[in-house]
């Protein structure tokens, strides 16, 4: 049995190394010493999560609960700490706040001084550990002996690695694969990394499926009989916002169905409308029949994740496709196109482009539907290279925007469970970019040096920029060359970063690029 000791001084022992198999080694031999009724707990804890769900309990409270005296000795276990939390969650009605107060307190005495500041840094998210699912899920195979594909399927398919390492615990590979889709529970969704250009993914990938990339918002939908239910890419359910997309899939024929697209506001002439007037629709948490008498959403689906009772995300992407053609309509299906050679592909980038949308995906045919990390069997194709990055800090600004947080400090996922810098950037924000982001970066303020505030790294910001080059200063050894922000991504966490091997992976095809353009003597060979 686990205490709250042994979670503290794990997480404690993680924070002082920076080597990935150190951290998974240290996470299989805590996993390996809980028991049945405290891995769930102990799997999540090691995420940086105290819950799956919001426990109702703010900074206010946790900064309260620390006044509470320490317990003198560490007798606190894990299982009695989550029970406790659950319980503060369950508090509900008049004078409910004042309740979870209390009892938070008294969780909080029975912890020691050193437990009680993990806890408080576990609650309000500051463990510095929200990127460590994928090194928890190597850490469950590790302790359990089962292959880490395993772990990640069946991660995928339940997106709780409480539930995950429960039953690798329990049941080991076999409990795993056995688990099947289940209808109205949404999966992780399957995600890209980008190619240099289209060239890049045609040598990645030489007998691609292409299809219009959508500057959307990802949905899956599930569908059983009459019931239809949509989710976000985060697996929130958001059907009550988009009653459109419901009665477009309650009326196809498929009595069992699992789709996964994008969605998005057209223009009268079928362009696309800029993603943040998607996101005035999409983001909303109920329907309201002017605004969405004023902003309509289309769908389109590019997958078929379930049909009639069937999970279809073993099979290859090929195999996907037609059951997806089957069952639905030509105009619900993202435009695509199959075996092209470079000069057809370049025509069908053209069309893609000139209708407005982002640009392509390059899809490996005989890929299974396999989510978490960006691989190379999703590759993605813009005009501007772009990627998701973390804000780490903001600096004050100076003349007209002093007052508000301007050059921002960006970074991507070390893979080691921290981040990495990889430049600066105060390009492209507008005045109300610029007030929003002072709001939201304060609000996540973690100390000052200077003119510079450090914030949690929370917020992810979709940064374009020309190419990478080589850098001394940051300790990546690259970054960003003329970076500006397209947008803040509000669908997204600080855990769908971009991670340092696609960065860097991305540089070496732009070096690649480069050194053939030459040799070819082709002109402005530096602009890849």
């Amino acid at each position: 049995m686990l205490t709250v000791r042994d979670l503290a001084q794990a997480c404690a022992d993680l924070s002082a190394t920076r080597s990935r198999s150190a951290k998974v080694a240290r996470l299989t031999a805590l996993l390996r010493g809980a028991g049945g009724g405290d891995i769930g707990a102990a799997a999540r804890w090691c995420t940086g999560d105290a819950a799956k769900h919001s426990l109702g309990i703010g900074p206010a409270q946790v900064r309260s609960a620390l006044h509470t005296p320490p317990a003198t000795a560490p007798t606190l276990t894990l299982a009695e700490a989550a029970a406790r939390l659950e319980d503060i969650a369950g508090i509900a009605g008049a004078g409910s706040k004042a309740q979870r107060t209390r009892s938070l307190a008294e969780l909080f005495s029975l912890a020691t001084e050193p437990e009680q500041q993990y806890l408080a840094r576990l609650l309000v998210g500051e463990l510095r550990q929200g990127a460590l699912e994928s090194l928890v899920l190597d850490a469950v195979a590790s302790a359990f002996d089962v292959p880490q594909a395993s772990v990640r399927r069946a991660q995928m398919l339940r997106g709780d690695i409480a539930e995950v390492a429960s039953i690798a615990r329990t049941h080991g590979r076999a409990g795993l694969d056995a688990l099947k889709l289940q209808i109205f529970r949404p999966l992780l969704p399957m995600l890209a990394q980008p190619a240099a250009d289209l060239g890049d993914a045609l040598a990645q990938l030489p007998q691609p499926i292409l299809e219009y990339k959508l500057d959307g918002a990802r949905v899956q939908i599930h569908k059983q009989g009459d019931a239809v239910r949509v989710y976000s890419r985060q697996g929130n359910e958001v059907t009550a916002a988009v009653p459109e997309i419901v009665t477009t899939v309650a009326g196809l024929p498929a009595s069992e169905l699992v789709l996964d697209g994008e969605t998005l506001a057209l223009a009268a002439d079928g362009r696309p409308l800029p993603f943040q007037m998607t996101m005035r629709r999409f983001g909303r948490h109920s329907d309201d029949p002017d605004v969405r008498a004023r902003l309509p959403l289309t769908v389109f689906c590019f997958d078929c994740l379930a049909l009639a009772g069937e999970t279809l995300i073993d099979l290859p992407t090929h195999a996907r496709h037609r059951a997806l053609t089957d069952a639905l309509p030509p105009s619900l299906v993202i435009p695509r196109l199959i075996g092209a050679d470079a000069g057809r592909a370049q025509g069908f980038l053209q069309s893609a482009l000139a209708a407005g949308h982002e640009g392509l995906m390059a899809k490996d045919p005989e890929a299974t539907y396999a989510a978490g990390g960006r691989g190379s069997h999703w590759l993605k194709i813009k005009q501007a290279h772009t990627l998701d990055l973390v804000v780490l800090a903001a600096e004050w600004g100076s003349g007209r925007r002093s007052g508000w947080l301007s050059n921002l400090h960006l970074g991507c996922r070390d893979g080691a469970g921290g981040y990495v810098m990889l430049g600066k950037t105060f390009k492209g924000l507008t005045d109300k970019l610029l007030a929003w982001q002072t709001e939201e970066l304060l609000a996540r303020e973690i100390t000052r040096d200077g003119h510079v505030v450090l914030v949690r790294p929370e917020l992810i910001v979709e940064i374009a920029f020309n190419e990478l080059q080589q850098s001394r200063q940051y300790p990546a050894g690259l970054a960003l060359r003329f970076a500006r922000v397209k947008r803040y991504r509000d669908d997204k966490t600080a855990a769908d970063a971009d991670t340092l091997d696609t960065v860097r992976a991305l540089f070496a095809r732009q070096v690649a690029y480069r050194q053939d353009a030459a040799a070819a003597g082709l002109p402005h060979a530096a602009s890849a």
